[in-house]
C-alpha cells in the first residue's frame, strides 16, 4: 500500500520518492472534491500530485502510468537517484554504505566499490582533496576510524608535506586563495614571471583546520616520513596559535615567531615568507577563528606536548614557557607538565624575562611562581652537567676541541642564565610574600663561576630589603652573604657604600673591596699611558697617583675615605668602649673574689671559736664527773679484805 504522497510534477515531492517494481490495483470509484483540490473516492493514500492552474488532483502513480506513455518518462526522470561523489560526501557515502552492507555480493558496483575507487583514484591523489576528506571524518567517528579513512588520509598529506616541493606546479595568484590548492599532477608550465619558490611552510594553514586527533596523525605520519624537526616544530606553533589564542602574548605576534622559526631551518627555497598566493586555505577565512572551551584547550596541550620533537630548538623556549603558563592554569596531568619543564630546561638560556613571570595559581602564596623556575634551573643544571660528562666518539684531538667548545658553550649558557635569574630575583623581590629562604635558595642555585659580576644580584638584594623593611640584622646579614662584594663594580661599590639598608659589616667589605679596585684601575691607567711593559708596583707615589686620577674617582674616593675614617673612629670608640668594660668587669671580679674570700674566713672563724667552746665545755663536765666518782685504788683501800675461812 502507498502510505504517503512523493512527487509533484509542479516542483513540491511527497515521502521518500523510491519507486516500487511491484504494481497495485486501484480502484477509482470516483472523485470527491474539498475546495479547488479533488481527491480518489478511496482508502488508499495518493502518492501523486497533479496541477492544472488552481486545481489540484490528488492521484495514484500506477494505474496513471499504465495509461500514459508522457506520464510514464515524466516521473521516471523525476525520481531518477543523482547522487555525485564529492569530497564533501565520500566519506559518509562510504560509511552509510557499510552500515547497509551495500556490497558486491548482492549487486556488482555497488556503493561500496565505487566509494572505495573514489577514495583511492580521486580523493589521495590530491592534497585538497585529502584535508576535505579528512575534516569530514570528525563527525564520523568511529566508522572513519574502522574503514581506514583517517590513516589513508594522514599518510597522503604526509606523503605530499613532505615531498620535494621542486616537482610541484604552482600557480601563483598574488592573494591568498581561500579554497584553490595547488595541483599534484598538474604538468602546465606557467610563465616565468609568475612562478615563484615553494616556502617551507606551505602546507601548515591547511594542516591547521584540523581537530586536534587528527592533526596529531598527520604530524606523526610526517615523523616517520624523516621531516625536518625544527619544520614540524614550527607547524606545532602554528596550530597552537590558531586554536589557542590566550598563548599570544601581549606586544609579540605569534606568527613572527613561527616565520622566523621555520625561516631559520635550511630549507631549499630563498625565503619562507609569505609573498603571494602559495598559501593554500580550504574552506576558510580570516575571520573563522576556532573557538576553544577550557576542556579542549586542555586536550590540545596535552597532545601538543605528547608530538613536540625531542630535539632541543625544534621549538622556542618562549612557546615552551607560554605553553606551561597554561597547562598549569588549566591543570594538564602532572607526568605532561613535568616533561615540559625538562624541555624548557634543555633550552633555558634562550628564555626572557617577561616569559618567565608566571603567576602562581595557588591562593595564599606569592605572585609569580618562584618554585617553577627554581624547578627549570635544576633542569637546566642538570642538562648541562649530562653535556659536558658525555662527550661523542672522536679521535683525541677533535675530542678536546669538543670539550673546548662544550665548556665554552655551557660557560656563556650559565651566564645567560645568571643575569636572567638575577633579573627574575629583581621582580619577584618587590613580592612581600617572598620568603628569603627562596630567595636565597634561587640565588644560590647556580655555581659561582656563572657570575663575573654581581652587579644584577646586588640591585636584586636592594629590592629585597625596599620591600621587607622589617628584616632583622641577622636576616639581613644572611640576605647578603648571596653576594661577592669583590664582584661588584666601581659604580655598584659606590651605590653600596651610602646604602643604609645594608649590614654594617657590608658595607666595610664594600669599601675595601672599592679601594681595591679604584687604586688597581689607577694603575692600570698609568702603565696604559706610560707604555710600560714590566711589572711596577700597584701604587708607586700617592702624589702622582693623585695627580693622574681624574676628578669623578677623586670625589668619590674622597667620600669613601671619609666613610673609612668615620667607621675607623666608630671602631674605635666601640674598641675603647670594651677595654673600658672589660677592666670594669676585672675590678668587679676582684671587689667581688675579696668580699667572698672575707665572709669564707669569718666563717671558719667562728666556727672554730664554737667549736673550741664546745671542747672546753665537753672538759669540765668529764672533770665533774670524774671527781664525784672514786677512783679503783680509793676502793680497794677502803673495801675490807675477805679472808678465807679455813674449814679444816
Amino acid at each position: 500500500m502507498w502510505e504517503s504522497e512523493s512527487e509533484s510534477l509542479g516542483g513540491r515531492e511527497y515521502g521518500n520518492g523510491v519507486l516500487s517494481s511491484i504494481k497495485h490495483t486501484v480502484k477509482t470509484d470516483g472523485f470527491e472534491q474539498r475546495g479547488k483540490s479533488w481527491y480518489v473516492a478511496t482508502d488508499i493514500p495518493s502518492d501523486l500530485l497533479l496541477q492544472i492552474g488552481d486545481v489540484y488532483f490528488h492521484l495514484h502513480k500506477y494505474p496513471l502510468l499504465s495509461r500514459s506513455g508522457k506520464m510514464n518518462r515524466l516521473i521516471y526522470e523525476y525520481t531518477r537517484p543523482r547522487v555525485d561523489l564529492t569530497a564533501a560526501n565520500i566519506s559518509g557515502l562510504r560509511c552509510a554504505a557499510e552500515y547497509l552492507e551495500m556490497t558486491e555480493d548482492l549487486e556488482e558496483g555497488n556503493l561500496i566499490f565505487k566509494t572505495e575507487a573514489f577514495l583511492s583514484y580521486v580523493v589521495l591523489s590530491s592534497w585538497r582533496d585529502s584535508i576535505i576528506v579528512l575534516k569530514s571524518c570528525e563527525r564520523l567517528s568511529p566508522w572513519a576510524e574502522n574503514l581506514q579513512i583517517v590513516r589513508r588520509c594522514s599518510e597522503s598529506i604526509a606523503w605530499k608535506a613532505c615531498a620535494n616541493p621542486k616537482g610541484i606546479r604552482w600557480a601563483y595568484t598574488g592573494k591568498p586563495p581561500k579554497v584553490s590548492s595547488p595541483k599534484w599532477n598538474d604538468v602546465k608550465d606557467s610563465s616565468p614571471s609568475r612562478n615563484q619558490q615553494v616556502p617551507p611552510d606551505w602546507w601548515f594553514e591547511d594542516a591547521s583546520i584540523l581537530r586536534i586527533d587528527h592533526f596529531v596523525r598527520v604530524i606523526t605520519a610526517i615523523k616517520v616520513k624523516g621531516m625536518r624537526f625544527e619544520l614540524i616544530g614550527a607547524a606545532i606553533m602554528h596550530y597552537a596559535a590558531k586554536w589557542l589564542p590566550s598563548l599570544i602574548s601581549e606586544g609579540s605576534g605569534q606568527a613572527d615567531e613561527i616565520s622566523s622559526s621555520s625561516g631559520a631551518s635550511k630549507s631549499n627555497c630563498s625565503s619562507s615568507s609569505w609573498k603571494g598566493g602559495l598559501h593554500m586555505i580550504v574552506v576558510r577565512t580570516k575571520d573563522d577563528t576556532p573557538t576553544v572551551q577550557a576542556k579542549d584547550q586542555r586536550m590540545i596541550i596535552e597532545s601538543l606536548i605528547s608530538i613536540i620533537p625531542p630535539q632541543k630548538d625544534s621549538v622556542s623556549c618562549s612557546f615552551l614557557l607560554r605553553l606551561l603558563r597554561m597547562a598549569n592554569m588549566l591543570k594538564v596531568a602532572p607526568a605532561l607538565v613535568t616533561e615540559l619543564e625538562k624541555r624548557v630546561g634543555m633550552q633555558f638560556e634562550q628564555a626572557t624575562l617577561a616569559d618567565l613571570l608566571i603567576p602562581t595559581y595557588n591562593k595564599g602564596e606569592t605572585l609569580y611562581d618562584v618554585d617553577l623556575v627554581q624547578r627549570l634551573l635544576e633542569h637546566f643544571l642538570v642538562q648541562e652537567q649530562t653535556e659536558s660528562s658525555s662527550p661523542s666518539r672522536q679521535s683525541f684531538s677533535d675530542k678536546h676541541m669538543y670539550e673546548g667548545n662544550q665548556r665554552g658553550n655551557g660557560t656563556s649558557a650559565k651566564m645567560r642564565v645568571a643575569r636572567l635569574v638575577d633579573s627574575y630575583l629583581t621582580e619577584v623581590a618587590r613580592d612581600r610574600n617572598l620568603s628569603l629562604t627562596k630567595f636565597q635558595v634561587l640565588a644560590e642555585a647556580l655555581p659561582e663561576s656563572a657570575r663575573t659580576c654581581d652587579d644584577g644580584l646586588y640591585r636584586a638584594i636592594d629590592s629585597y630589603l625596599k620591600a621587607h623593611p622589617t628584616l632583622s640584622e641577622h636576616e639581613r646579614k644572611r640576605l647578603c652573604r648571596v653576594m661577592d662584594c669583590q664582584k661588584l663594580s666601581i659604580d655598584a661599590c659606590m651605590h653600596a657604600a651610602q646604602n643604609e639598608r645594608l649590614p654594617l659589616r657590608v658595607v666595610v667589605q664594600v669599601l675595601f673591596s672599592e679601594q681595591v679596585k679604584i687604586s688597581n684601575a689607577l694603575a692600570n691607567n698609568t702603565l696604559k699611558e706610560a707604555g710600560e711593559s714590566q711589572y711596577q708596583p700597584l701604587i708607586s707615589n700617592r702624589k702622582t697617583l693623585l695627580e693622574g686620577t681624574p676628578q669623578s674617582f677623586q670625589e668619590g674616593w674622597t667620600a669613601a675615605k671619609k666613610d673609612i675614617n668615620t667607621l675607623k673612629f666608630e671602631l674605635d670608640s666601640v674598641k675603647a668602649k670594651y677595654l673600658e668594660l672589660q677592666n670594669d668587669m676585672e675590678n668587679l671580679q676582684r671587689q667581688f673574689d675579696k668580699i667572698s674570700k672575707q665572709k669564707q674566713t669569718s666563717a671558719w672563724t667562728s666556727g672554730w671559736k664554737k667549736l673550741s667552746k664546745l671542747t672546753k665545755m665537753t672538759a669540765i663536765d668529764n672533770h665533774d664527773i670524774g671527781s664525784q666518782i672514786p677512783t679503783a685504788s680509793e676502793q680497794t683501800r677502803k673495801t675490807p679484805r675477805r679472808w678465807r675461812n679455813s674449814i679444816s
